[in-house]
């Protein structure tokens, strides 16, 4: 499917905001309530995953790897840095 750039842009800014948006508050529930990095994703993507977040499916799994990426904590989306991509 193909969208207009504009669009693509306007997608793009509201899952970068979003991602930078929840750092705070799920290193808050990592480090105050104790849940484990990996859990708090997941429940960061079951919340985004539901028809009321505003936000598609594969947005959802986007903003969960950027939060990842945020935080520094491991994501199966992301590379670790003692293996990187080629």
């Amino acid at each position: 499917m193909t969208i207009p750039l504009p669009t693509l842009r306007a997608r793009y800014e509201l899952c970068e905001d979003l991602a930078h948006h929840l750092t705070e508050h799920c290193r808050n529930i990592h480090v105050d309530i104790g849940v484990d990095e990996q859990d708090v994703l997941a429940r960061c993507q079951q919340g985004l995953l539901t028809p009321d977040s505003g936000v598609a499916h594969d947005e959802a799994e986007w903003i969960v790897t950027r939060l990842a990426e945020l935080l520094g904590w491991p994501h199966p989306g992301l590379s670790s840095p003692s293996n990187p991509h080629p």
